[in-house]
């Protein structure tokens, strides 16, 4: 083998292996992900203790529900009471369930559907992830450049029209978008389903299908968590790169002749992305709320119907740990963002973002 072929090979090992040492965290990132993993164990633990308090203060239970049934009689709501162990003091209550989750990871059984609740949510967790990556990636995929051609061209018609747009989505809740497009569905129907997640002969079509079915049937509620947070998300743009439009380096990389394409796409908006980064976790778990409404209006199998149906039931551990899992999707979703702005920008020291 030649020299020049020798230096080739040894060029490309080396260019792989500086990648595959990219992939590998750094004791600073290993570090810092222990530490926020440790502090969301506490934050769980003080998060499950305060939501428990709180069920308990809420007014009558599942048993009383049942009480106003005649059909069921007294001996049977005494077994139902110690089958779920609500015979005992309420702190034994709370600990044998914190108990359940550490040695077994049972979240307790669902009053309601006398099922474990981990099944219950994992057959729903599907759907709703669905609904809101899908709504993630519509939101920023349309707002991100909508704010940036508002920054470029400021105080400008096109500017003012964004921006109008921008104030008339803030303006409409979740609710009420969620009633408008409900309302202008059934209107087109059956152009547009009007609810659930796929049609009665979904079993009968294609692969291909089945996948352009649910993406058909999700179309209106994905538009409909997407709208108030995409008009939020253009605003917060189009302002953070304006900021950085005035700063001195791009004045001097604009007299150094530098395409303007150049100038806001690599050097404005790496720099006017950190903050957006950031709103990306609160984001990711403010989606789950907002399925609640979402998923009701339009009937979408997910997370939102079930823990609302288990809010109005009083199904205890149900509500417990669907608190937990927006708790948890909180915690991930700031951990996640935190990871992806030292990955934006090496020179922020993950200890600085505590």
């Amino acid at each position: 083998m030649s020299s020049a072929k020798s230096s080739s090979v040894v060029r490309s090992f080396n260019f792989v292996g500086d990648k595959l040492l990219r992939l590998v965290p750094s004791q600073e990132t290993a570090l810092y992900v222990l530490k926020r993993l440790l502090q969301a164990a506490l934050t769980l633990l003080l998060a499950s203790a305060l939501s428990f308090a709180i069920i308990q203060l809420a007014p009558g239970s599942y048993l009383d529900t049942l009480r106003q049934n005649p059909k069921i009689s007294p001996e049977r709501i005494e077994e139902l009471k110690m089958q779920f162990g609500l015979d005992k003091p309420l702190i034994v209550q709370y600990f044998l369930w914190l108990w359940g989750i550490i040695s077994r990871g049972d979240f307790g059984i669902s009053f309601a559907y006398l099922r474990p609740v981990s099944e219950l949510l994992w057959e729903r967790v599907p759907a709703t992830l669905l609904l809101a990556i899908a709504s993630l990636i519509v939101t920023w995929g349309i707002a991100i450049p909508l704010g940036i051609v508002g920054a470029v061209h400021q105080n400008r018609l096109l500017d003012k029209v964004l921006r109008v747009i921008s104030y008339a989505g803030q303006a409409v809740p979740t609710l009420v978008m969620g009633l408008l497009l409900l309302t202008f569905v059934q209107n087109i129907s059956p152009l547009f389903p009007v609810g659930n997640m796929t049609s009665i002969n979904h079993a009968e079509f294609t692969p291909l299908g089945k996948v352009l079915d649910i993406a058909w049937h999700s179309v209106f509620p994905v538009l409909a968590l997407s709208i108030t947070g995409f008009a939020g998300l253009q605003r917060i743009t189009r302002g953070e790169l304006l900021e950085v439009l005035r700063q001195d380096y791009i004045q001097t990389a604009r007299a150094k002749g530098l395409p303007e394409n150049r100038v806001i796409y690599v050097h404005a908006l790496r720099n006017a992305i950190n903050p957006l980064i950031t709103l990306l976790g609160f984001e990711f778990a403010g989606l789950l709320s907002g399925s609640f409404i979402v998923e009701n209006f339009f009937n979408w199998p997910g997370l939102g119907r079930l823990i609302l149906q288990a809010v109005t039931a009083k199904d205890l551990y149900l509500v417990m740990a669907s608190l937990m899992l927006g708790a948890v999707m909180l915690i991930v979703g700031n951990l996640l963002a935190d990871l992806m702005l030292k990955s934006a920008d090496p020179r922020i020291k993950l200890e600085n973002l505590n």
